[in-house]
C-alpha cells in the first residue's frame, strides 16, 4: 500500500456565526437562535445536545416565572386587608352612645266629622274653609240663597276620612221634607203630558133648497095670448125663481103682463 500523500486532513475554516461565544450568548438571550447555530457549529455531538437542552429549559423557565411587573400588578389588584380586630376592640371598650331622635310634631290631617242629621248652619265653615259644595237633596228642588236651616241628608267623604282626599260635598233637604233614599231624586212626580188629538174640521151645513112658489092662476089672466091658462107668474121673479125665464108665447105661464116689450119673450132680461 502506498502511503496518504496528506497524511493530516486540514481543519475547517470556522465562520464569524460559528463562533462558541455568539452562540453561548444566543443560547442565552434568544434560545431559538442559538440552538440553530449550536447545531451549525463545529460542536460535537454530545455538546450540542447538552447546549440544547439547556438552553430550552432556560426558554420554557422564562414563561413559567411571572415576572417582576407581573407581580406588581398581582399585589396592588389584591384587596388590602381590613383591621377589624382593631376596630372591633376600640368599639367594644369604648360604646359610643346612639342619640336617641327627638320626634318631630307633625300635624294631624283634619278629618271629615259627621254633618248628616244637622243644619247647614252647623256645616257651613267648615265648607267655606275648604272649599266646599252645596247641592239639593232633590234635584227639581232650587236651594235658595238662605239654607242654613237645611238638613244635611248626605256628606262627602264619610266622617272619619280625611278631608284632603277630596273636597267636601253636602247634599240639603228643607224644613219638614224627607231625606231621599239617595241624592239627585225628584221630589214631585211629573205629571204625565197628554198627548196631542187632532181635532177634525166641523162639516159646513150645505144650504137647503126653497122650493120656488108654485104659480098660481090668476082669473083676471089674458088668455087671448095662447099661452096655457093653468100656469099663472104674477111677475119675472116668480119666473126665475121657478127657472123657467124666458116664457115665449104659447108656453104655459107666458102672459102679456110679462112681455113688456110685446115682441113674443117674456122675461128674458
Amino acid at each position: 500500500m502506498h502511503p496518504h500523500p496528506y497524511p493530516y486532513a486540514p481543519a475547517p475554516v470556522r465562520r464569524w456565526w460559528q463562533h462558541p461565544a455568539l452562540i453561548i450568548v444566543l443560547l442565552v438571550v434568544f434560545p431559538p437562535a442559538g440552538i440553530a447555530l449550536a447545531w451549525l457549529s463545529l460542536w460535537k455531538q454530545p455538546q450540542k445536545i447538552v447546549a440544547t437542552v439547556l438552553s430550552g429549559l432556560w426558554f420554557l423557565l422564562s414563561f413559567l416565572v411571572p415576572s417582576a411587573d407581573e407581580t406588581k400588578d398581582d399585589a396592588k389588584a389584591a384587596p388590602k386587608p381590613t383591621v377589624t380586630a382593631t376596630a372591633t376592640a376600640t368599639a367594644s371598650a369604648t360604646p359610643t352612645p346612639t342619640p336617641t331622635p327627638t320626634p318631630s310634631k307633625t300635624t294631624a290631617a283634619p278629618v271629615m266629622p259627621r254633618l248628616v242629621g244637622g243644619t247647614f248652619a252647623a256645616a257651613e265653615q267648615l265648607i267655606t274653609d275648604n272649599q266646599g259644595r252645596v247641592y239639593a237633596a232633590y234635584k227639581d228642588v232650587d236651594l235658595p240663597a238662605g239654607h242654613g236651616t237645611w238638613t244635611v241628608c248626605f256628606q262627602r267623604p264619610d266622617a272619619g276620612a280625611p278631608i284632603a282626599s277630596m273636597v267636601p260635598v253636602v247634599y240639603l233637604t228643607g224644613p219638614g221634607v224627607p231625606c231621599p233614599k239617595s241624592p239627585n231624586t225628584l221630589l214631585h212626580t211629573p205629571t204625565p203630558t197628554p198627548a196631542p188629538t187632532t181635532q177634525r174640521p166641523t162639516p159646513t151645513p150645505e144650504p137647503t133648497r126653497t122650493s120656488a112658489p108654485e104659480p098660481t092662476q090668476d082669473a083676471d089672466e089674458d088668455t087671448s095670448s095662447g099661452g096655457d091658462s093653468s100656469v099663472y107668474y104674477r111677475n119675472c121673479t116668480a119666473v126665475r125663481a121657478a127657472g123657467a125665464a124666458p116664457i115665449r108665447a104659447g108656453e104655459p105661464g107666458y102672459g102679456s103682463h110679462l112681455d113688456r116689450d110685446g115682441d113674443g119673450v117674456a122675461c128674458e132680461g
